[in-house]
């Protein structure tokens, strides 16, 4: 988080993922619903994109959105390039990063790529997801055939030490996830997905200091889904 002399505070949020998740047709879909329907959020500039002629992300995308209720709060959101080669870019574009959206190609033939750029992401963060840097994931392409769902997912965070235990204080900080098209006319969950990300990263930092609140920073247990 970044705090200017005028009080306007600057989110950073990554989009995480392999190579042809989808992690650009999110960002540009969240782009088109905020920017054409009222929300919590809109676009104060346009996306900024550099990609192959392919139409693969290159290097990264960028956009900048403001909270429509607290006007001096913006999201800066970057997607990430996937290929293997791109690991020192995507490195450096995490630096400084508040929240993470992971981005997964949910059709089955995908999981262990879907895995490998998750122990690449646990890695880059240096063990601070979900205690230092709130998580969401995003089934993408759920609109196709033969693909992973929720609790397959569950399964593969549990193993990478990303789901906590009930008893654990920071149960209820575990990643949200969501069955998701990125694809606008028959998106489902992007913004959902990204509202949340950001609800839970304010939280972070308004009560835990940039760190997960314990269920006694609250001022009631309710204030979790009350924000």
């Amino acid at each position: 988080m970044v705090l200017t002399k005028d009080g306007s505070v600057y989110i950073k949020i990554v989009y995480w993922g392999m190579a042809g998740s989808g992690k650009t047709t999110v960002l540009e879909t969240l782009y088109k619903i905020t920017k054409e329907s009222k929300r919590d959020i809109e676009p104060v500039e346009d996306l900024k994109k550099i990609e192959k002629a392919s139409g693969a992300t290159l290097y990264f995308d960028r956009g900048l959105f403001q909270s429509t209720k607290q006007k001096k709060i913006y999201y800066r959101v970057f997607t990430v390039a996937g290929q293997t080669s791109f690991l020192p870019l995507r490195s450096k574009i995490f630096q400084g990063t508040d929240a993470v959206i992971l981005v997964v190609d949910s059709q089955t033939k995908f999981l262990q790529d879907n895995v490998e750029s998750l122990l690449e992401l646990k890695n880059v963060a240096q063990d601070k997801l979900i205690t230092e840097i709130p998580v969401i994931v995003m089934l993408n392409k759920q609109d196709l055939e033969e693909t992973i769902d929720v609790e397959d997912y569950e399964l593969v965070l549990e193993k990478e030490k990303l789901w906590l235990d009930r008893k654990h204080e920071l149960y209820n900080w575990n990643p949200i996830i969501y069955d998701t098209c990125a694809l606008y006319g028959k998106d489902k969950n992007i913004y959902r997905s990204f509202y949340e990300c950001a609800r839970r990263t304010v939280l972070y930092q308004i009560y835990g200091n940039g760190k997960a609140p314990k269920e006694g920073d609250f001022s009631d247990k309710g204030s979790i889904n009350k924000i």
